[in-house]
C-alpha cells in the first residue's frame, strides 16, 4: 500500500518520474527473503485439517533455480532444498508388447513421478506402490479394450511387463519398482481366478451396480462407509466361486486356495472398471480404495524397545533419562519412510502398547513432548513430515524439481494408547480422529513447520541419497 500511496502522489516533471522509478528499482536488488515463524494464532481447525479440500494455501511454493546457491564441493553435505533432476531416455522395448503405451502415457507419467529414484523408497508405501499397481490394472483394461480378455496371456504379460517397467525407469522412475512393490508379470495375467474374458464377466456379474458404486468413489466416505469395495468384493466372489473352482481346489488347500482365487479375480475386476471408465476417473478411484488399505496399519519396523522400558518403567515425572533414551530409538524410526497422519496415529498406538506390555505406564509421549510427526521421516534436522491420509502424488516441476504436500498434522501430540489391544482400533472410530491442534503460544518448537500450514517441499536426489545412505 505504500508504494501505490508513493506513485499517487509523485505528482510533478518527467524527470521526478524518472528518478522514482530508477530509485524503486534499485531498492528491489536488496530485497531478501526472511522466514518469519507464524504464531499459534494462525492456526487452522481440526475440521479443516481432516476434511478441507486444497485451496490457494497448499498451492506449490515457486522457486527461481537462479537463487538456489551451487555447491561446488562435493565432499560437504548438501542440504535438503538442493534441486536435482531426472535424467531422462529413450527406453529400449522388448518389440513383443502389441499394446499402444502412448494411450495411456498421462498415468505413466504420473506412475513415474510417484516412483522417482531414489525417492521411491520412501514414499512406496503411501504414494509409489499404490500408483504402480493402479497403472496394472488400467494397463489390463486397455488392453481388454480391443482383445476382450480382461487379462493378458503369460507370454504377452511377461513383455509387456518388461516394457512397462522400462518405459518407467527412462522417465525417471526407481529402477527396482517390482521388487519395492512386490509386483511381477502374474499381476496381469489373472492367476487362478477362472473368469478371464469380459463376456463371461459381464453374464455373471452385476455389472450395472458395479459401475454404479465405483464409477464415483467418495474419498472422505468410502474408508468408513464403503459402497466400492464391497461391489468389487461381490463381483469377485461371482466369478471365483464357479463349480470347476471349487472342485479344483478341493483336494489342495481349501481356504487358502479360494482365498488366492478370490484375490486373482479382484485384479479381474479391477481390469474390467478400467475398460468402462476414463484413466482419471479409474486412476483416482483405485487411490482410494489403496488409501482405505494403508491407512489401517503401521507401516515402519519397530525392534524391541528394551533400553526405553528400562530408563521409563515406573515413571511418574520429566526423567532425562528416559526422554533420552525415547529420543534415541524415535530417531531411528525417523530414518525409515514418509507416513500419512493417520499411520502415525497407528504407528504411535503399535508403539505405546509395546511400552505398555513392558511395564511403561506412564504417557511418556506427553512426557518427552513427542509429536506426531517425529514418526515419519526426519534428516539434517529438519521438521518431519507426515503425509495426508487422502491419496497425494509427487509433483515435479521443470524449476523446482520433485516435492510432496505435507499435512497440516506436524506438531500434533502424538496419542498414548488406553489400552494395551489394538483390536479395536478403526480408521472411522472417535479415538482415531486427529487430536487437537496446539493452543498454547509455545506449543510446538518454532521453525519453517511450526505455523501448521500445508507445506509443499522440495525432495531433492542428493539429500535422498544421504538418508538412503543412513539405513
Amino acid at each position: 500500500m505504500g508504494c501505490l500511496r508513493a506513485i499517487t502522489q509523485c505528482k510533478g516533471s518527467l524527470f521526478h518520474w524518472f528518478f522514482f522509478f530508477a530509485t524503486l528499482l534499485y531498492g528491489f536488488r536488496g530485497v531478501v527473503a526472511v522466514q518469519i515463524p507464524l504464531k499459534s494464532s494462525s492456526l487452522i481447525s481440526t475440521a479443516v485439517l481432516a476434511d478441507s479440500p486444497s485451496s490457494g494455501l497448499f498451492d506449490p511454493i515457486e522457486i527461481s533455480p537462479s537463487v538456489i546457491p551451487h555447491y561446488p564441493i562435493p565432499a560437504e553435505p548438501l542440504p535438503p532444498m538442493y534441486p536435482s533432476f531426472p535424467t531422462t531416455y529413450e527406453p529400449v522395448l522388448t518389440g513383443n508388447c502389441t499394446v499402444n503405451f502412448s494411450a495411456i502415457s498421462t498415468i505413466m507419467e504420473k506412475t513415474a513421478e510417484d516412483c522417482a529414484a531414489p525417492l521411491a523408497p520412501l514414499v512406496g508405501n503411501v504414494i509409489c506402490c499404490p500408483q504402480v499397481n493402479s497403472l496394472l490394472h488400467i494397463f489390463q483394461g486397455y488392453y481388454s479394450v480391443k482383445s476382450d480378455e480382461l487379462v493378458l496371456p503369460k507370454g504377452l504379460a511377461n513383455d509387456c511387463f518388461l516394457d512397462i517397467i522400462s518405459i518407467l525407469s527412462s522417465r525417471g522412475a526407481n529402477s527396482t519398482i517390482d521388487t519395492l512393490c512386490s509386483i511381477n508379470s502374474l499381476n496381469l495375467t489373472g492367476r487362478s481366478c477362472p473368469v478371464k474374458d469380459a463376456t463371461t464377466f459381464e453374464k455373471m456379474v452385476n455389472t450395472s451396480k458395479l459401475l454404479e458404486d465405483c464409477s464415483s468413489v467418495d474419498p472422505l466416505k468410502e474408508c468408513c462407509r464403503p459402497t466400492c469395495q464391497p461391489a468389487i468384493v461381490e463381483a469377485a466372489l461371482h466369478i471365483s466361486a464357479t463349480e470347476s473352482t471349487i472342485s479344483a481346489n478341493a483336494d489342495v488347500v481349501g481356504e487358502s486356495s479360494g482365498m488366492n482365487a478370490l484375490n486373482d479375480c479382484k485384479g479381474v475386476v479391477y481390469s474390467w472398471l478400467s475398460r468402462k471408465l476414463s484413466l482419471d476417473a479409474a486412476n483416482t478411484a483405485f487411490r482410494i480404495l489403496s488409501s482405505c488399505k494403508v491407512n489401517k496399519a503401521c507401516p515402519l519396523e519397530f525392534k524391541q524397545p528394551s533400553e526405553v522400558i528400562k530408563a521409563c518403567r515406573d515413571l511418574a515425572a520429566p526423567n532425562p533419562s528416559c526422554c533420552s533414551s525415547l529420543n534415541t530409538y524415535i530417531v531411528g524410526i525417523q530414518k525409515q519412510m514418509l507416513i500419512t497422519n493417520r499411520q502415525a496415529i497407528n504407528c504411535a498406538t503399535l508403539f505405546g502398547s509395546m511400552l505398555q506390555k513392558g511395564g511403561v505406564m506412564t504417557n511418556i509421549y506427553e512426557l518427552c513432548d513427542v509429536d506426531l510427526k517425529d514418526f515419519s521421516l526426519q534428516a539434517y534436522g529438519q521438521e518431519g513430515c507426515l503425509l495426508r491420509s487422502l491419496p497425494a502424488d509427487v509433483v515435479y516441476d521443470n524449476s523446482t524439481g520433485f516435492s510432496f504436500t505435507c499435512d497440516l498434522s506436524d506438531n500434533i501430540a502424538a496419542p498414548w494408547p488406553s489400552s494395551s489391544s489394538l483390536s479395536s482400533l478403526s480408521l472411522c472410530a472417535h479415538e482415531m480422529s486427529l487430536p487437537a491442534l496446539p493452543t498454547s503460544e509455545t506449543s510446538g518448537n518454532p521453525g519453517c513447520f511450526s505455523g501448521r500450514f500445508g507445506s509443499l517441499i522440495p525432495i531433492f536426489w542428493f539429500f535422498l541419497s544421504s538418508i538412503l545412505n543412513w539405513r
